[in-house]
């Protein structure tokens, strides 16, 4: 109190200040805070693409021979986006839908579909059925020596998608979600520059 029995001028001033500054810390805190409740409380988004995401790994170079007769060689696919098989040449039901899955989803990309390659690579002597092969006119067909494959990351079963530079990019199951798998595919095709 002053001479007078007055409190002082600006009391009420400092009360304010005071609120003022705990306004301005509140405002530079409550960034961190939801940020860490966002993070640590609210539902991921669901992932993107449908196939599984592969980390970075160049194709194993498979070689064998064309069901002509002609020499196959994994290096001569470059300069395309490849969706690559492997089952015996019987080709049991899963096989089946593996090659017919793989052949819709490439319909699916309309102009851009030939910028696909499908390709089966046998890993027996079997021979495939001429009304199977009849059902997939642009597929790939070739023998290899199985151990050529053991260098593949998910091993068979396996779909995989392969770049124009020649690394994997994705892994599909052997029965996979037909739409989820083209547009895997659409989304690449689209965002690509290459191939």
């Amino acid at each position: 109190m002053n001479a007078t029995g007055n409190p002082p001028a600006g009391g009420g001033t400092d009360a304010r200040t005071r609120r003022m500054i705990m306004l301005i810390a509140a405002i530079a805190v409550a960034p961190v805070v939801l940020a860490y409740v966002a993070y640590h409380y609210w539902p991921r988004m669901a992932r993107t693409n449908y196939g599984e995401l592969l980390p970075a790994q160049t194709l194993p170079h498979i070689t064998g021979t064309t069901l002509a007769g002609a020499t196959f060689d994994s290096a001569a696919l470059r300069g395309k986006w490849v969706v690559l098989f492997a089952a015996p040449g019987e080709c049991d039901p899963l096989c089946r839908q593996a090659l017919y899955a793989s052949r819709q989803a490439r319909t699916i990309q309309n102009a851009e579909r030939d910028r696909v390659q499908r390709v089966w690579v046998l890993t027996d002597g079997a021979m495939p059925a001429p009304s199977l092969l009849a059902e997939h006119p642009d597929l790939a067909v070739a023998r290899v020596v199985p151990t050529a494959l053991a260098a593949l990351p998910r091993g068979l079963p396996v779909m995989y998608l392969v770049d124009p530079l020649g690394n994997l990019v994705l892994a599909w199951p052997a029965n996979p979600d037909i739409k989820a798998m083209s547009k895997d595919l659409s989304r690449l095709l689209h965002a690509s520059q290459i191939g």
